[in-house]
């Protein structure tokens, strides 16, 4: 179908359609080879309230913006590389039903649709067209996903220190690590993700340990693997007689790090429990 329709009057003229919707706020979408697939309204899951946002569905990129006007004006767009993309199935919340994940690298989030078979056919689409393009560049799969934001009303309390209660005057924050719902107090700290952000970003107090832990461990790998090379270059002599340069070499959480809270085995009220 993609062959088919690639570089057909009506398909330049369905993404010009997508285009004038998104007005001069959205990025072009017309590249030569690139097919308009599919299209539809989904429910997205963020992090205030669900709310509904229009989808596109192209043979290498998936685009989705807010609505303002239905089929005539849409703003927000956001433009996801499907070489990117891992999709993951979720069971049925009383709030939401038919959920999947959509996880990229640099944003993961839960979107439902109106209705079982809807879900199927955006997976199946979704999936076919992720599996030809790796097929097409030879990349492996996404492995690494940032964390989805748990939605503000999912907790009242932190969930780290699980003693501060948020009200209007105690703000709820987001770790950009795990994703949980967290205090002033139990996220500080910024680290630097560069997969996320230029700029250091906001993490709970356990996970800024683990992040540095992990730095630490990284520079010690890469210590260790250029000690050979230091060792040969001490003892090789140059000619020139040129001298060498030489370099100088709390308390326990209650919340385990790695506890999913988007997979089936554990529920929203296990938070509190």
């Amino acid at each position: 179908m993609v062959d088919h329709l690639a570089n057909t009057e009506i398909n330049s003229q369905r993404i010009a359609a997508v285009e004038n919707c998104f007005g001069a706020s959205g990025q072009p979408l017309a590249l030569p080879g690139r097919v308009l697939l599919g299209e539809g309204i989904l429910t997205k899951e963020c992090r205030k309230k669900p709310k509904p946002r229009i989808f596109f569905l192209f043979n290498d990129i998936l685009v989705y913006g807010s609505i303002i006007i239905n089929k005539r004006k849409y703003n927000s767009q956001h433009i996801i590389p499907l070489e990117d993309v891992t999709l993951e199935t979720l069971p049925d919340t009383l709030q939401m039903k038919n959920r999947w994940m959509i996880k990229t690298s640099k944003k993961s989030f839960v979107v439902s649709a109106a209705s079982l078979t809807e879900r199927k056919e955006w997976i199946s689409h979704l999936e076919e067209c992720i599996k030809h393009l790796l097929t097409k560049t030879g990349r492996q799969p996404c492995r690494e996903h940032a964390a989805p934001w748990i939605p503000d009303k999912a907790t009242d309390i932190c969930m780290r220190c699980t003693q501060t209660k948020f009200s209007t005057l105690t703000r709820r924050h987001h770790c950009r690590k795990c994703g949980f719902v967290v205090c002033a107090d139990c996220s500080r700290q910024r680290f630097l993700m560069p997969r996320l952000s230029p700029k250091p970003l906001r993490v709970c107090n356990l996970c800024y340990r683990q992040l540095l832990a992990q730095e630490k461990k990284e520079a010690e790998a890469d210590r260790r693997q250029a000690e050979p090379i230091r060792s040969a270059i001490q003892g090789y002599e140059p000619s020139s007689g040129d001298d060498s340069d030489k370099s100088d070499d709390d308390k326990a959480e209650q919340w385990p790090a790695d506890t999913e809270f988007y997979t089936s085995e554990v529920s929203w009220s296990s938070f509190h429990s």
